[in-house]
Order: C-alpha cells, then structure tokens, then sequence
C-alpha cells in the first residue's frame, strides 16, 4: 500500500477517490480548500477511517502545500484540485486561471522538491498524476474519437486553464525528469456530484418541479464516464501507468444531452411519478458561448496497456445515480438550500460590468 496525497479531495471526482483509495487499504491525505464545491459529507462514510487524513489547504498557498509534503511525505501524488464548471468559468475565469495553473505550477514544484529530496529507491517509486478532462482537445465532428495524440484545441477559460496546466506536467516531466503521468477524462456523472452539472441539475429541478435547461437544441454529445469506474482508473495509472506518459479515460457512452435529460425523466416517471411525465419539464434555453458539439474518448491506450475497462454502461449507470439522489437527500439539500439552488450560470456580462 502507498501513501497517496490527493488534491480536491472534497469534490466530486476527489471524493470518489479518496473512497475508492481508503477502502483499498492506502494511507490517504487529502488537501481541500473547500470551495462551494468542495463537500467533507461526501466523505462521511471514511472520515473516522484510521488511514485516511484531511488538511484545508489551498493549492496556491505555497508555505501549506510544502508542509503538507514534508510531514506526510507521499509515495504518490493524484492532482485534481481545479475549477471545474465551464458555464462558471465563462464569467469569473480569473478563478480558474488561479487554481488550475497557478496552483498546478506550486504542487509541481513542492512535488519536485520533495522527490529531489528522496533516496534513490524513493525517488524511483515517487508518481505524480495530474487529472485533466478531454475538453483539452476541443470539440469533435460527428466520427472519430480523441486519442493520446490528439492536438489540443481548447475553447472555454476552463479548458483552456486546463490545457495550461497539462503543458506544466509535461514540461516538467521533459525538463527536470520529474515523474509525472497526465489522465484526460470525459464527463463524469454519479453520486455526490454537485447540483450545478447538468444530470444532478436534472434530477433535483425535476423533483422539485421545476423546468429541466437544456441549451440550443441538446444535440451536443458527451462520453459518460461513471465517477467509480474513474476512481478505479486513477488508482490504476498513478501505480503502473508509464512516466511522461497521458491516458484518456472514457466509458464508451456517447449521448445527446437531450438523450440524457428524457432517460432521467423516463427512470423519474417509474421512480418518482409526479402526475404527468417529467419531460413536460424540458425547457430548451439559448446556448452558451463556445460550446463544443461532440466529445469522445479513445479510451483504448488505457484498456490494453493496464487493463481498466468501464463496469458500468450508462444505463446501469444512470439508474444508480437517480436512485442514489432520491434516497440521500440530507446530502443535496443543503446545498440546494444554501450554496446553488439551479440559476443559470455562463450568461455573458456586458463589457465593463
């Protein structure tokens, strides 16, 4: 076992891991700034667990990261503390700018600095995987999937922040040798995920009546990936994935946003009845700005070379996540309540405002 400090280990894709890690057997440290997204309930079922700590730390505050490193001293470092909503990045990327590059630049170099630091065998066992997303590469055409290879092409503050900071790892990997791993997922949906993204938004505004925003026509395709089945493949490339190396993580699920809005609706009809069919809700709202058409993973570099293969298809998938919303409402209720109640976000201020 490990000792693996993981970054944004409050929010969702964190948490997952943080779960899936503990449960595993390896001693965890998990930094969180907690920001609206960042959640220490989703990690309730670990937070008394003998191998696992938590430190409110900011990513950006170089003096905590450096003591974090010294006194817990990881084996492996999984980086996923970012902001993460694009709509939210369309109007504040200074944010984003700040966390996703700014504080990937000072996790790198305390990382680099607590390797350099350690005993030959140390330092060859020492692993840094940075978690990015597959909008790095832009947006699709109607065939063809992004690959390892693909050139990136990124069109919103986010990505692009993201993108920033994939370049960081590999041109520290390239430059001073460090041991660092970049992953590029697709869109992660599952249990604990905060309510601003568009399957909890679904689930929550349709039970509380609400209309269901979908933008432009919901033609816009997305690869699911359930969070899990993520958290799985993380654990998987920070072990045994090659240094300097990038690997996509996909579930195969490419589905129209549209798609995705009437099966929650259908599963909603049999599970939640209101009346009349939860689809009634769907309100087709004005697209927002620079939104890719298609995204799609490659995800085969990661199948063959360590074996990760997705368990869940979207359909077993999606059925778990509705079901989950419906039976852990003292999770979501608060932060309906009290940090984002489903306001539409990523409209564009006027210039000066």
């Amino acid at each position: 076992m490990s000792r693996i400090l993981v970054t944004g280990g409050a929010g969702f894709i964190g948490s997952a891991t943080c779960r899936h890690l503990v449960a595993a057997g390896h001693d965890v440290l998990n930094l969180d700034k907690l920001t609206y997204a960042g959640n220490l309930a989703s990690l309730r079922a670990i937070e008394a667990a003998p191998n696992y700590r938590f430190a409110r730390v900011d990513i950006c505050d170089r003096a905590a990261v450096a003591e974090a490193f010294a006194a817990f001293r990881p084996e492996r470092v999984i980086h996923l503390a970012a902001e993460s909503h694009v709509d939210r990045s369309i109007g504040a990327a200074g944010d984003f700018i700040d966390t996703n590059i700014v504080g990937t630049f000072v996790m790198l170099e305390a990382a680099r600095h607590h390797w350099s630091g350690l005993a030959a065998a140390e330092r060859e066992h020492f692993r840094f995987l940075h978690v990015s997303t597959d909008e790095v590469y832009g947006s699709l055409g109607s065939e063809g999937l992004f690959t390892e290879a693909t050139a990136y092409d990124p069109s919103s503050p986010y990505s692009a922040s993201k993108a920033a900071a994939d370049h960081l790892v590999s041109a520290w990997a390239r430059t001073y040798g460090f041991p660092g791993l970049i992953s590029n997922c697709s869109n992660n949906y599952g249990p604990y995920h905060f309510p601003e993204k568009l399957i909890p938004l679904v689930i929550l505004n349709a039970l509380h009546g609400k209309p269901l925003p979908v933008y432009g026509k919901g033609e816009n395709i997305r690869d699911w990936l359930y969070v899990e089945d993520h958290a799985r493949a993380l654990a998987l490339i920070v072990e045994r994935g090659r240094i300097g190396e990038k690997y996509n993580v996909g579930g195969r699920n490419e589905r129209r946003n549209i798609d995705v809005v009437e099966r929650i609706c259908a599963i909603l009809d049999r599970l939640r009845p209101r009346g009349e069919p939860h689809a009634g809700l769907i309100t087709f709202v004005t697209d927002r700005p620079g939104h890719d058409q298609r995204y799609a993973i490659d995800a085969g570099k990661l199948e063959t070379e360590l074996g990760w293969r997705a368990e869940e298809t979207f359909d077993t998938g999606i059925e778990k996540t509705v079901r989950w919303y419906l039976d852990n409402e003292w999770w979501w209720r608060p932060l309906r309540e009290r940090v984002y109640a489903g306001e539409r976000l990523g409209l564009l201020a006027a210039a000066g405002a």
